[in-house]
């Protein structure tokens, strides 16, 4: 909401200042509709042109987290490593094989049962459960599975970044699509070169609110869209990296407070979790296997 909040304060800064020093409204409204099709028209046709159907479904759903922000709380960070601690403890205790009735089948895991909100969020259960699985494989070098979680954790981002890379593009190239509809708008004058000098001003006026509406979609609503989309799908990505930093302490030997303390320093500062939170949080933990 904060994000529609800051369009709107633009909206009424931009046209509300015009109003009150004494500019002409209507001429603008008038044309308006007419070059917010063309010039959005274009937009689209370009971005639909430029980017497969699954992209542009990809960017469609990134609307949803630009108006409702970060899908993880600190509860859900708070989880997720009480979620590792009892992993990494197990296997610590009992062996990798203890790991197995867990990961292979998720869904009837106490112990994943206990966390239903990560037990929905299947691209962090199956990444919990694939690297464990690979570790009861003796693919037990720390070094090489922080290396192969590293590149498919960058391969992730890079895919969820594409939405807003792909709004990035579309609003570098609205100013020229602006000053398209401008020029259509100066030949439409320039047929009617033998009118009255007040229809031209008026007709010239509303060919320049093209290159003015292609100038404030690129850099007042369609560039901080891609901003913020960017900035929520990076700071979703850390919750993926908390898992990486556990396992990989893990790995290295670490005792099963020492992971967990190692995937707390990776969640985002706003939202970490205090020593002494995420220490009461595991004392109460209690599940029935």
């Amino acid at each position: 909401m904060l994000t529609l909040g800051g369009v709107a304060f633009l909206l009424v800064c931009v046209f509300g200042v015009f109003i009150v020093t004494g500019g002409a409204i209507i001429p603008l409204l008038k044309s308006m509709p007419f070059e917010l099709i063309t010039i959005g028209g274009a937009a689209i046709g370009t971005f639909v042109a430029g980017n497969s159907m699954h992209d542009i479904k990809h960017t469609m759903g990134g609307f949803k987290k630009v108006l409702r922000g970060s899908a993880f709380k600190k509860t859900d960070y708070i989880d997720l490593l009480c979620l590792l601690f009892y992993l990494v403890r197990l296997a610590a205790t009992r062996g990798a094989m203890a790991l197995e009735p867990h990961i292979e089948r998720p869904d009837e895991s106490p112990v994943f049962k206990h966390f239903p909100t990560i037990l929905k969020n299947h691209e962090a259960t199956g990444i919990i459960c694939d690297y464990l699985r690979m570790v009861g494989m003796n693919a037990d070098d720390p070094h090489q599975i922080e290396d192969v979680m590293a590149r498919e954790l960058r391969k992730t981002l890079a895919e969820e970044l594409h939405g807003a890379h792909s709004l990035q593009t579309m609003a570098d190239g609205l100013p020229a699509l602006g000053i398209v509809a401008a020029v259509l708008g100066v030949i439409k004058t320039m047929a009617d070169i033998s009118k009255p000098p007040a229809v031209l001003g008026e007709m010239i006026g509303e060919a320049l609110t093209g290159t003015f509406l292609g100038v404030l979609l690129a850099y007042g609503v369609v560039g901080p869209l891609s901003t913020r989309l960017r900035g929520v799908v990076e700071e979703e990505s850390r919750y993926l990296e908390v898992i990486r930093a556990v396992l990989v302490a893990h790995l290295h030997g670490n005792a099963p407070q020492v992971s967990v303390e190692v995937g707390r320093k990776m969640v985002p500062n706003p939202l970490m979790p205090t020593f002494s939170e995420l220490e009461e949080s595991i004392e109460s933990l209690k599940i029935a296997t």
